[in-house]
């Protein structure tokens, strides 16, 4: 995984600066928290569901978050830390690596674009960017949006009016529309008795090339992966993707859908207006979501689905001429 080029690290820490009085075999030195599949022997990761178990397998991580039961599944080379809430003790771990990521801090960079720097760029009125902006030929901002520092932006781009950017890399030919906010932290938070504990979100939101964005779409960044929208994707006005939703290519997404974090839509799929994804669910290639559904299991590769919860289109009607 390359340097995050959002979120300044601090220094590496010993596990026994978080775990005090804790029995390890060792004790290690952490320089970063990545999920299972990206994971280094220089980083810690986490193991809260069995749902993630194909990829514990393979993880090259030195240590692993997890609990009693789960930690079975872990290879030899990575040694369990369990605890009782995998999440909170994520939360503390990654707050310290990134002191930051937890809140959105103003961009106290930004300034009015340099156009020397950008010479084939067309800004609106009062755009402000921020340092280390890259922004391709031929592209043009509308007025009073707001591109964030480090954000990289495709050539043949069109963004619109009164749009945020930050934490993200976008391809070319991308369109996104008036009043989209792209990049900000989710709904990430761990409740304990009389507080609630921010979850750090240290990912980035990834667009691919020609991607649309109906206008006032919300795309939040990733807690500890990224957002991702393939190749071709088309978003209808406000759209929302939670944190690590992944979305395919070719996909076709109607207005005010929405999806609960950690997610992935196959290619292909067609969701009508006003469904709602569940979390942490595996989305089918081909995949047809009728408006109104509430898809609260995985779907299979070219399933049509309809209704709260989704069911195959078949009985769907069925149990609606039943209840007639």
């Amino acid at each position: 995984m390359p340097k995050n080029i959002f979120f300044e690290i601090s220094k590496p820490f010993l596990l026994s600066e978080i775990f005090t009085g804790s029995q390890f075999k060792k004790d290690l030195k952490i320089h970063d928290v990545k999920i299972l599949k990206q994971a280094t022997n220089l980083d810690i990761t986490f193991f809260d569901s069995i749902a993630y178990k194909d990829f514990v397998k393979s993880t090259k991580a030195s240590c692993c978050l997890t609990t009693e039961k789960l930690s079975n599944y872990l290879p030899e080379n990575c040694m369990p830390i369990i605890v009782k809430n995998v999440l909170f003790d994520l939360a503390k771990i990654t707050k310290k690596l990134y002191p930051t990521a937890d809140l959105d801090y103003p961009d106290t960079t930004l300034s009015n674009p340099d156009k020397s720097k950008y010479p084939n760029v067309k800004f609106g009125n009062n755009v402000l960017i921020g340092k280390n902006c890259q922004i391709g030929e031929n592209t043009v901002i509308g007025s009073n949006s707001i591109i964030e520092h480090d954000v990289s932006i495709g050539i043949n781009c069109i963004i619109g009016s009164q749009v945020i950017i930050k934490n993200s890399l976008i391809g070319n030919e991308v369109v996104i529309q008036d009043g989209c906010k792209v990049g900000l932290k989710g709904f990430g938070f761990i409740p304990i008795k009389n507080k609630n504990i921010r979850m750090p979100h240290i990912g980035k939101v990834i667009l691919n090339d020609n991607v649309e964005l109906g206008s006032n779409c919300t795309i939040d960044r990733g807690s500890i992966d990224d957002t991702v929208i393939g190749k071709n994707t088309f978003l209808d006005n406000q759209v929302h993707m939670a944190h690590n939703v992944k979305i395919g290519d070719n996909c076709m997404i109607a207005g005010q859908v929405g999806f609960a974090g950690s997610t992935t839509i196959g290619n292909n799929v067609s969701i009508g207006g006003q469904a709602g994804i569940s979390g942490h669910l595996v989305i089918g290639n081909n995949v047809k979501i009728g408006g109104g559904s509430g898809v609260v299991k995985n779907i299979e590769n070219g399933s049509v689905v309809m209704g709260y919860p989704a069911v195959p289109l078949k009985q769907f009607i069925k149990d609606s001429k039943k209840n007639d």
